[in-house]
């Protein structure tokens, strides 16, 4: 625990004590340390020369930048097949799985007296959401096919639609559609997307199960595997968390998952005895004390990355932590993982992530066959029209293409 203490230390001379005692608005909140990935505690690690990626096949942990160069697979090729995005909206009324709930705007948790690990949030409610839902689907994908797939959160991606477009045309990855969903709204304690995204269960996985994709497939026409070693999950912040936490609980459905950022820290609510400590249970106990799964993961951190006050209180809010601590579990139980550190990086940094993402995806994709190489005949596939009859009332759908 020595480089969390030393970090604390810093955040409590710049902030006060006062203030780090209690869950605060972002913008109250000092500016994150820039840690040394080269700290006590933290994990042996690979410095690449500034701009340099780690190779999309090699295991293990590396450190990135300071400066980060876009990778030219996100940027539109004039030589690649464009696909098509769609999309949708999906509305509370219509779920079953989550009804949708909002946190009072302005108002924030308190620390459980009894329990520091707990926070106690007063202002949360039932309330109606909106998400939107995009769908890429890649010009070689062929009528009928079962494909694979990745799912996105807090969609749409259009950097993922683009990295695609590349990456298939080069036999990087498979064929693959992409569903990129949008988030039930807010952040955090007392959110929806709180609600969704960091919340230790299955119960996501199974909304997307159940109640996205039937849609995507019937809407579109298309038919996605129930090959787990075909799915993927992504996302940033929570939404990592998210992505990580659909394959841990369901790893019948999901094999990979890509993150930036990831929340594997303490911000589950409500509060769960079984998981008392949240997302940072993973790391914690859930991976160290659990037979190993047959999970490919590829994260990401960066130096300046968040450091929630509420570290001072519980001491599970520090995300650098979190990331190492994550790849420092997975590496003792032998999974095959690619955990970079970045230099002069926030949070889900942009940068970061133009730099990295065609990489990432290539690495969380590696041992799937890609049908090109195999001489498959690949055609242009039409989406279908739109069907009317869903059986999800509250549907609508916007078509969104050429998005280039």
């Amino acid at each position: 625990m020595l480089r969390l203490r030393n970090t604390a230390l810093v955040i409590g001379l710049m902030a006060g004590a006062g203030l780090l005692m209690a869950q605060v608005p972002l913008a109250m909140r000092p500016a994150p340390p820039t840690r040394d990935p080269h700290g006590p505690g933290y994990v042996a690690a690979t410095e690449l020369p500034d701009g340099r990626n780690p190779p999309a096949k090699a295991d293990g942990n590396f450190i990135i930048g300071p400066t980060h160069p876009p990778a030219p697979e996100m940027s539109a090729h004039a030589g690649a097949p464009q696909g098509r995005v769609y999309e949708f909206t999906m509305r509370s009324a219509g779920s079953k799985i989550y009804s949708g709930i909002a946190r009072d705007a302005q108002t924030f948790g308190t620390p459980d007296p009894t329990d520091p690990a707990k926070l106690v949030v007063t202002t949360s409610h039932p309330a109606p959401y909106t998400r939107r839902v995009a769908v890429y689907i890649p010009k070689q994908y062929t009528p009928g096919s079962v494909v694979p797939f990745i799912i996105g959160a807090d969609g749409p991606d259009r950097r993922l639609f683009t990295a695609l477009n590349n990456l298939i045309a080069e036999h990087r990855v498979p064929v693959m559609i992409a569903i990129s969903i949008g988030n039930g709204g807010g952040d955090a304690q007392g959110s929806e997307r709180g609600l969704e995204y960091d919340t230790m269960s299955g119960r996501y996985a199974e909304f997307v199960e159940k109640e996205v994709l039937p849609v995507v497939e019937k809407k579109y026409h298309v038919r996605l595997t129930k090959n787990p070693d075909g799915r993927a999950t992504m996302g940033g912040s929570s939404g990592g968390a998210c992505a990580f936490i659909m394959a841990w609980y369901h790893p019948e459905l999901y094999h990979r998952v890509l993150t930036y950022s990831g929340t594997f820290v303490n911000q589950q609510w409500p509060y769960n005895p079984q998981t008392p400590d949240g997302a940072w249970e993973l790391h914690e106990h859930l991976i160290p004390n659990s037979r190993r799964k047959p999970l490919r993961i590829w994260m990401e951190v960066g130096d300046r990355d968040l450091f929630n006050p509420n570290v001072m209180r519980d001491g599970m809010h520090d995300w650098v932590v979190a990331n190492e601590d994550m790849a420092q579990a997975l590496a003792a139980k032998g999974y095959h993982y690619q955990f970079v550190f970045a230099r002069n990086a926030g949070h889900v940094d942009r940068a970061v992530v133009l730099q990295t993402l065609p990489e990432a995806l290539e690495y969380v994709w590696q041992g799937y066959p890609i049908a090109q190489k195999q001489g498959v005949d690949l055609k242009v596939a039409g989406p279908g029209r739109a069907d009317s009859h869903l059986g999800v009332s509250e549907l609508s759908e916007t078509i969104r293409a050429p998005f280039f």
